[in-house]
């Protein structure tokens, strides 16, 4: 395991430091195990090598920024509804493979010799390297030998930051979808907006795909939306009024940008979803959907995530990028 604080590594340092952070093994009630990042101010995220999943963020004073169903399943191989389930090797339903593809269902490890990244992915932060390879049988769902690598930090302001790596270690060229499909936690769906999509096309998926133009400067919330925003913006907000506070949204190498709320009557029928909880919850996904990702043979793709949470609403998101 790994942490950094200003330049040092370990498992934890002394509790009368005040740059003390810590990186711990837990278990949840299904005795799976999950990592525990703590920074020095007190934040932490929770990733569970059940798919690799983000499953808390907390902000200092322990306030949750995810959501997670009161009806979620937590016992493999079903998905945990809620936190950032990663979505590969395909986002959506086609073909052979499952919904969101198949690593967010299955157990990962904790990578112990990770390949080297950029010092700012490591200094001054604390982390997690995991790592998951296919068996036999994952290769019968998919024909292709890679690898996923995901690090997971947590900042000295309390961001998350996630990167993934995917390597081609297969004889022939493969591609894939891949997204980080995050349920934000809010305060209600009618009090928020979201920024940073505005004049963009976008692909409706309760019209089978079709094409259209964001015609509004910032979404809002009336009923069930499911589009995917092409080639967005490196900065996407959220703004949720009723709480004064506003999740900002960085992305490298993932291009497109998922907005989903499943609203009153598909949230009925999903049966690890409470009926009223389409309320309390938004997805925005960093994605890489609408152009699928090609890799040759030793080829790697990286792309990063890191998510802000800052305590005003924006008046203006141009100073962000």
């Amino acid at each position: 395991m790994h942490g950094s604080s200003g330049g040092g590594s370990g498992n934890s340092s002394s509790s009368s430091s005040p740059r003390t952070y810590s990186v711990d093994l837990v278990k949840d009630r299904n005795g799976i195990e999950q990592v525990l990042l703590k920074n020095h101010r007190g934040a932490s995220v929770r990733v569970s090598l059940h798919g690799g999943q983000v499953r808390s963020w907390m902000n200092e004073r322990g306030h949750e920024m995810l959501f997670t169903s009161s009806k979620a399943i937590f016992k493999p191989p079903k998905p945990v509804r809620g936190g950032i389930p990663i979505c590969f090797p395909q986002f959506g339903s086609s073909g052979t493979l499952e919904q969101h593809g198949f690593v967010r269902n299955k157990i990962w490890s904790i990578d112990n010799d990770p390949p080297p990244l950029p010092p700012k992915d490591s200094i001054g932060k604390t982390f997690i390297d995991l790592v998951f390879k296919p068996t036999a049988d994952d290769m019968k769902i998919w024909p292709h030998r890679f690898e996923i690598r995901l690090r997971v930090c947590l900042g000295s302001e309390g961001n998350l930051i996630l990167i993934p790596r995917v390597r081609n270690l297969d004889t022939k060229p493969f591609s894939f979808s891949f997204a980080f499909h995050t349920y934000f936690a809010i305060s209600d769906i009618n009090e928020i907006r979201i920024e940073g999509l505005e004049t963009l096309y976008y692909l409706d998926n309760l019209k089978e795909r079709e094409c259209f133009t964001e015609q509004y400067t910032a979404i809002t919330f009336e009923s069930e939306v499911d589009r995917i925003y092409v080639r967005a913006e490196n900065v996407v907000a959220i703004l949720d009024h009723e709480r004064k506070k506003s999740f900002i949204i960085r992305r490298e190498g993932l291009p497109d940008v998922v907005v989903w709320n499943p609203w009153a009557t598909k949230a009925k029928a999903i049966a690890d979803f409470g009926d009223d909880e389409y309320k309390r919850m938004v997805c925005v996904d960093g994605a890489a959907v609408e152009r699928p990702i090609t890799l040759k043979p030793c080829q790697e793709w990286t792309g990063r995530l890191e998510l802000t949470r800052v305590n005003s609403c924006l008046d203006d998101l141009s100073l962000l990028r």
